[in-house]
């Protein structure tokens, strides 16, 4: 597995998703990604599947310190005691201490000072391992990181081939912070693209193997793909076996020009302008 090191913390970069997997569903198919081969399991108390995922992980019988654990806190728990209560309720839902505490989204009400104050206490408190942020643009990373009195490890954002963050990406590098892309495969969309088609076909690998493959060979990006199938859980890992060349990945990062977003909200910051 290709890791990546961010401000002490060392990720996975293939990931396990775990959205909308809840219930026994939720339970078996963390258990099955870990026996599969993945070590980084992705989880957030919006998601309602936090006891679920704690239970795959205890249920594997893969060494709980070979797994890196994320979760993340929605932003209408961000006033500082509601979020230290939130992050101890991950704590015991999960069965475990996570490995990476997110804010989930930025606030728009909430001052993020106070925020990230107690996220750096919930690190303090022992809470989490590490601590990082979710759909930040530049402004709003560059004072999470002015608040914050310990390194950011990581932002976990909107990336795929149909979106360009080639504003955002030069800037996680700078600040030594890894990026991990949610929405890797454009929820399937890549599925119908000639161009990943093609590579694929050339490598004898489907267009969610190349997608992921892209994400994964640039330079400090994480993928965490999401899937209730064990079949294509398994056929994920193979990003691990194959190498695109520099043309092909030039191919791919060239329909970034689409600028397609899936994640778009009332909720959502001003997104930084594509470079």
């Amino acid at each position: 597995m290709t890791m990546i090191e961010a401000n002490g913390a060392k990720i996975p970069a293939l990931g396990f998703g775990t959205y909308q997997l809840t219930g026994s569903l939720g339970t078996d198919m963390v258990a099955t990604a870990l026996n599969l081969g993945y070590r980084h399991i992705d989880t957030a108390r919006m998601y309602g599947n936090e006891p679920e995922v704690g239970r795959g992980i205890a249920t594997s019988g893969v060494p709980r310190d070979q797994i890196f654990l994320t979760t993340k806190i929605w932003p209408d728990e961000f006033a500082h005691d509601d979020f230290l209560r939130s992050a101890e309720q991950s704590v015991k839902n999960l069965g475990t201490v996570p490995d990476l505490l997110l804010l989930h989204w930025p606030s728009k009400t909430i001052p993020l000072d106070e925020t990230i104050a107690a996220l750096v206490e919930a690190q303090r408190k022992g809470l989490t391992r590490f601590i990082g942020v979710s759909n930040f643009t530049i402004p709003l990373l560059r004072l999470a990181t002015e608040h914050s009195s310990v390194p950011l490890v990581n932002n976990q954002i909107e990336y795929h081939p149909y979106l360009s963050q080639d504003a955002l990406l030069p800037f996680h590098k700078k600040l030594g912070i890894a990026t991990t892309a949610h929405c890797p495969t454009a929820r399937g969309k890549v599925m119908d693209d000639p161009v990943i088609k093609k590579i694929a076909d050339a490598h004898g690998m489907n267009p969610i193997q190349v997608t992921l493959r892209w994400l994964i060979q640039q330079e400090g990006v994480a993928a965490i793909p999401r899937t209730s199938s064990e079949k294509n859980a398994k056929s994920n890992l193979k990003v691990l076996e194959f190498e695109l060349t520099p043309d092909e990945m030039a191919q791919i990062s060239a329909l970034r020009a689409t600028n397609y977003r899936i994640c778009d909200f009332e909720f959502s910051p001003v997104w930084d302008a594509a470079a």
